[in-house]
């Protein structure tokens, strides 16, 4: 379960969504600062905290401080010279201030405020969030930073999370990374990563998740309305190939939702799958489309209509 959508979201009716997923047999949970400026983290909390650490995996990211408004101040006078400042993140309702910080210090403060904010003593994963214009930072200052603090148990796993496949490549082959989280660029409509940083996460032993299996809402929508791609507005060419998707995908009686969960899976490098409900009925949905029966000639079909990359593992 995807953590963003809950940042921006009532108290009650994420307890609620969290509480459903739960019960429908979902233990995997990400979430990150920047969702909700700490609320999706807080959410988290205060629900998983009740459970049996055991019982399930969390995930959450790094490179992104939350600050309050005199801090936020003082950060732009007396900050890093390599962290920016993004007032009122469009990924949140609330006002808040992001700070972009990939430092040793940004980094330990980050994990801190996390522990607090979800209320335990450890997490499993911590991804470095979005360092695109930050790679030598990433690299040199987050990762040793995040090795250490996994020495000392208080991460159990290290990974990058990122919209573009191409730095994780890099990230790969240069430090010893555990997983990744990719959004979007393994998905029905985009196997842009599959030719490189799959055959990579195989032969390193790095598991892969996959976010935005919906390619931000085109791959759940009814096709019929306007809809979302990569969060923006979904180009005509796109609407277009998600219409064949879906008419082959009827074809076979499959859903397309269940289609755009399941297909990311199907690779060996791919590990887990991780939609953001909104609500608990979607909650509930994606589990039912992520165990939806699906005739494998139906992957056949869309391979022969040239409808995804013939090399896609089916």
């Amino acid at each position: 379960m995807g953590g963003a959508p809950l940042g921006k979201l009532d108290k009650s009716i994420a307890y609620r969504t969290l509480e459903q997923a739960y019960e429908n047999g979902i233990r995997y949970f990400d979430t990150a600062p920047l969702y909700g400026a700490g609320n999706s983290e807080n959410f988290f909390g205060s629900f998983l905290s009740n459970i049996d650490r055991e019982q399930f995996t969390l995930s959450s990211k790094v490179g992104r401080l939350i600050l309050s408004e005199e801090e936020a101040k003082s950060f732009k006078q007396h900050g890093p010279a390599t962290a920016t400042i993004q007032v009122n993140d469009k990924a949140s309702r609330y006002k808040n201030n992001v700070v972009f910080d990939f430092s040793r210090s940004g980094i330990l403060r980050s994990i801190e405020e996390t522990l607090e904010r979800l209320k335990l003593d450890y997490i499993d994963i911590a991804f470095i969030h979005d360092p695109d214009d930050h790679y030598d930072q990433a690299l040199n200052e987050s990762f040793p930073a995040l090795a250490e603090l996994k020495s000392q148990g208080v991460i159990k796993a290290i990974g990058a999370g990122m919209n573009e496949w191409e730095m994780l490549s890099k990230f790969a082959v240069e430090a010893d990374f555990d997983c990744f989280l990719l959004a979007g660029r393994y998905t029905l409509l985009d196997q842009s990563a599959l030719r490189t940083l799959l055959p990579i996460c195989e032969q390193k032993d790095i598991s892969l998740i996959l976010g935005g299996p919906y390619n931000s809402g085109i791959l759940a929508s009814d096709l019929a309305s306007k809809t979302t791609y990569f969060y923006d507005p979904a180009p005509a060419d796109i609407i277009s190939k998600a219409k064949n998707i879906r008419d082959v995908c009827e074809q076979f009686g499959v859903p397309l939702k269940a289609a755009a969960l399941q297909f990311g899976l199907l690779h060996p490098a791919v590990a887990s799958t991780i939609p953001g409900p909104s609500t608990h009925t979607e909650a509930s949905e994606n589990v039912d489309m992520i165990t939806f029966p699906i005739n494998q000639d139906l992957w056949k079909e869309l391979k022969s209509r040239n409808l995804i990359d013939s090399n896609c593992p089916v």
